[in-house]
């Protein structure tokens, strides 16, 4: 998932850091805020998106989305 975009970004900084050139991203569900995010920070990054959900809430969840992923997988709400 790709919500605020802040994690993609910082992912795509180390890739180019190692030397990385033809960077794809893909996710399955994204927010326009993440991706607008990574498009300003890494325009030459190819990103392919499953869906698009409609909007982040005050909590930076992806809107209708399915809430944060790491939330449910650990438990940590």
């Amino acid at each position: 998932m790709l919500a605020t975009g802040g994690s993609a970004v910082d992912a795509v900084d180390m890739i180019k850091q190692k030397g990385g050139k033809a960077i794809k991203f893909v996710c399955i569900l994204a927010a326009p805020e993440g991706l607008e995010s990574l498009y300003k920070a890494h325009p030459d990054v190819q990103i392919y998106v499953g869906q698009l959900d409609r909007e982040l809430n005050d909590k930076a969840y992806i809107c209708p989305g399915l809430g944060d992923a790491g939330d449910r997988i650990f438990g940590t709400q």
